[in-house]
Formats: structure tokens, sequence, C-alpha cells
């Protein structure tokens, strides 16, 4: 069995790293010794850019059929904390940011037991009439493919009509922790793992780029977070359809998982590292910094992440209503420049692509 020394000295000469050799690496070595590493495979992929988007969230409903243990942010039908906002509402919405500069609107929500497919797809489409020119990141596996399913079509054919509406990525959500028995505990009546290979695999071979999730820090172990970057790591390897991979700290407020307690920020550090050095064919990691808070998410460009996500204007509520730091997430271009230039980097705004949009910082 090779050290954590000799397995770094590997991953600077560029070996790929195998499931045994990142437990190692992940349990033994140095924190500062992972920042390295995972600093430098960053600067090989991307240089000394940090990236990041002008976006907002839509979230039609926190209603949803499935109920996860680790979810704050689904209400059951009735509830006065539920919404289910209308069409016009949600246009309303969107209004909001004509002329604003935003390039992305990210669409996610609930899974609603009674909206049909049409109705995503003209969400999509009334998007579109409003924001002609703004990209539509576009519901979960979890929502794909249940809406897919619904409608009575395959996979591909309801990507297909969701494409037509005007979809142009899909998120990474959904992904919890792809162990079977571990899902089970945590989210057992929610799409499987193969559901949500499956649709990502679809999307890729039909060129829709796609992000991926892992939650992680509840009743996981670190085996569990290599066998899910392993899995992402073969798919990728396979279709080359994944932007970005983000990992998703667990936030323990209001759910049933509550006593669980959240991880220490070096775990978090060392999971952003290790998700860097392992997922060697991925191009970006993200530091959500709507999920870690401002502070973390700085520290988090030190450990390999290239990516800080977008402005979000106060319009998502899923972690906010898990006690996450910023409960009115908002954050201008001003402050993301700022903060990636203390993180001794050079941000640069993309569109949901990573085509550069403004390059002079």
């Amino acid at each position: 069995m090779r050290t954590w020394q000799e397995i770094a000295a590997c991953v600077v000469a560029g070996e790929r790293l195998s499931a045994q050799d990142a437990l190692i690496l992940w349990q033994e070595a140095p924190l500062w010794r992972l920042a390295e590493l995972a600093t430098d495979r960053k600067r090989k992929i991307s240089g000394d850019k940090v990236f990041y988007n002008r976006n907002f969230h839509l979230e039609p409903t926190n209603v949803c059929v499935f109920n996860c243990k680790f979810c704050s942010f689904r209400r059951p039908r009735g509830s006065a904390e539920a919404w289910e906002w209308s069409m016009e509402q949600m246009q309303e919405q969107v209004r909001r940011y004509v002329g604003s500069g935003v390039t992305e609107v990210h669409i996610v929500g609930g899974v609603h037991p009674e909206h049909s497919l049409d109705y995503y797809c003209s969400l999509i489409r009334n998007v579109k009439e409003i924001l002609p020119e703004v990209s539509v990141k576009a519901y979960t596996a979890i929502e794909l493919s249940y809406m897919i399913h619904r409608a009575g079509l395959s996979v591909k054919e309801g990507l297909h009509r969701l494409i037509d509406a005007g979809m142009d990525a899909i998120p990474g959500g959904g992904a919890e922790i792809f162990d079977e028995k571990i899902r089970e505990n945590i989210c057992p009546d929610k799409g499987s793992t193969k559901e949500w290979f499956e649709v990502h695999r679809a999307a890729h071979e039909l060129g829709i780029k796609t992000n991926a999730t892992m939650l992680y820090g509840h009743i996981e172990n670190l085996e569990h977070r290599i066998d899910h970057l392993m899995r992402l790591r073969e798919l990728q390897d396979a279709t080359e359809g994944f932007n970005a991979f983000i990992p998703l700290k667990y936030r323990n407020f209001g759910n049933s998982m509550s006593e669980i307690g959240e991880v220490p920020i070096i775990d978090d550090l060392r999971t952003l590292a290790m998700s860097r050095l392992i997922l060697d064919n991925v191009p970006h990691i993200k530091a959500y910094w709507v999920m870690y808070g401002k502070q973390t998410t700085e520290m988090a460009l030190k450990f390999g992440a290239d990516d800080i996500d977008g402005t979000i204007d106060d319009s998502t509520k899923i972690y906010s209503m898990a006690g996450a730091e910023d409960q009115r997430p908002k954050m201008s271009v001003e402050q993301m420049l700022q903060m990636v230039e203390r993180a001794g980097f050079r941000a640069v705004e993309r569109d949901t692509h990573y085509n550069e949009i403004n390059n002079i910082k």
C-alpha cells in the first residue's frame, strides 16, 4: 500500500487516482498539501481564472411528491409555508430582470404531483419570450425523469421536447449520494441513481451539457463520496458532457436529520480538493457560495474551485431554508471581483457554457 506522499507524487506526475489511493490521500495528507495539489490541478485546467455569472433562480414550487429526510425546502400541499407560483407570477418575476445583464435563469423546485411536461415546456417558453438572450438551465434529473415518464415518453423524447422549448442546460441536483443503501435511508421514495444517470447520459448524447452534484456530510462516509465521484468520472470518460461538479454540504436546519449536525469547514475544504483531484476530466469545480457562505467560498478558491456561481439576487430559498449563512443570498459583481482578487486569482464572467463574457479583471 502506498503512502500519501507517494500518491501525492503520482498526482503531480499526472497519474489518475484509484479509489484506494484517493481514500489514503483524503484521510492522511495534510490540509496544506491537498490545497497545493488541488490548486496546481486547477491552474493546469483554468489558469488563474475563477468564473462567475449573472444569474437568478426561479423556483416554481416547494410542493413535492418526495419527502427526503435531508430536505428543508419541501412542504406538503396545504402548508402555510408551501408555494405554487402561477405562470403569471413567474412571468412577473422574470420581467424584473429585463435589461439587467443576467445571462442565465436556473429553474428547479419541488416535484409537483400535477405539473405536466407541457407545463414545464410552457414555463421555459415564457422565460425565453421575456428574456430571449438568456440561457435556461432547467430541472434536476429527478424532476425530468418524473415529468417525462408521467408523459409516457422515453427520456430522449422528453428531452427533445424541452430542448425545442428552449432548454439550454441541465443542473446537477438530485444526485445526493449514489450509493443505493445510503439513498434508501435518506431519500427512499426519490428517483434512483440509475434514473439520475439515465437522464444525464441521454442529455449528453443529445448535446446538452449538464452539471453534477454530491450531497455530503450526513450519514455517508469517505468511501461513499469516493464511489460517487468515481461514477461521475466514468460517465464523463464516456460522454464528456459534464461542465462542472458542485459538492453540496448537508445543512441540518429544519429537516428530519437535524440531530446529525454539520461537518466542519476543514471537511468542506478536503472535499473540494479531493473532488478536483479525482474528477480529472471534469473542467470546473464550483464552490457554491450560497451554500458555503462568502468566507468559506473565498477559502475554497485555494482548494481547487474555479467557479463561485452567480449573483443569485435573493432568488433561491433552498439553502436559506436549511439554515445557510446568507438568508437573503445576493452578491454583486463587484463583491465577486473583490473576493476572487483577495484569493489571488482573476475573476472572469462566463455564460452558462463557460464562454467568457468579461475578461478585463
